[in-house]
């Protein structure tokens, strides 16, 4: 059974929520507050986590926060009830695997929940390449870090996917909805500006070697280029 960390204030919700779940087979620790959620999470193994945005305490965008630095790998979604834009980008920018507006069907989150653990198990970076040389950069994908000189980069597993993707596309024209499809599983417009804000990160772990670029190709996709001498 997968487990999954719920932190909702809203204890009539949370306990309908909780019920439904559990009949599809996931285990659940529910808190109604940041705090003891961060709390519970520092001592307990989840494979998910499911925050409600506005919390007392600590909300939980400053709960995903803090639990990122403890794992940065753990995929979690935002439950919310506010439909403001500038959430919706808040989230994406701290990664968030989803956001969902409430109310919603409880039968919809079972299959966000299935899908994003689906991705995670396909993402968990294997191959028999201990090590990829892309430019100047030794690319360790068993310890999922970029080398460049004395300057180790540790990377996401999303990262590291994302830039073995690009290294075995590189000098080709991708579609963003090919890159979308492989890595996050749909090409949906919140999976869209997530690859957004990942490709930007991307771009400034190769920043030092000039010779390597992301291109973005209006309205068609991206280009991961490396001069024909460091192929």
């Amino acid at each position: 059974m997968k487990k999954i960390l719920l932190a909702e204030d809203d204890a009539d919700f949370a306990g309908i929520l909780k019920h439904y779940l559990e009949l599809h087979q996931f285990e659940i620790s529910w808190t109604e507050n940041g705090e003891e959620a961060l709390s519970i999470f520092q001592t307990e193994h989840f494979d998910i986590c499911v925050f409600d945005v506005m919390m007392p305490k600590m909300d939980g965008f400053t709960l995903a926060e803090k639990i990122i630095k403890i794992n940065p790998e753990i995929p979690f979604i935002f439950l919310t009830a506010r439909k403001l834009k500038e959430d919706k980008i808040i989230g994406l920018k701290l990664g968030a695997d989803d956001y969902i507006v409430k109310p919603f069907e409880a039968d919809e989150l079972v299959l966000r929940l299935n899908n994003i653990l689906k991705r995670s198990k396909q993402n968990q970076y294997s191959t028999v390449i201990d090590e990829l040389q892309i430019g100047n950069y030794l690319f360790d994908t068993k310890r999922l870090c970029l080398k460049n000189n004395s300057k180790t980069q540790q990377l996401t597993e999303k990262e590291a996917s994302l830039i073995h993707f690009f290294y075995y596309h590189k000098n080709q024209m991708i579609k963003r909805e090919q890159i979308l499809k492989k890595i996050w599983g749909n090409d949906d417009f919140f999976s869209g500006r997530s690859m957004d804000v990942y490709i930007s990160k991307i771009r400034k772990y190769f920043k030092d070697d000039s010779r390597i670029s992301i291109d973005s190709v209006r309205n068609i996709g991206l280009e991961f280029k490396i001069k024909k001498a460091d192929l």
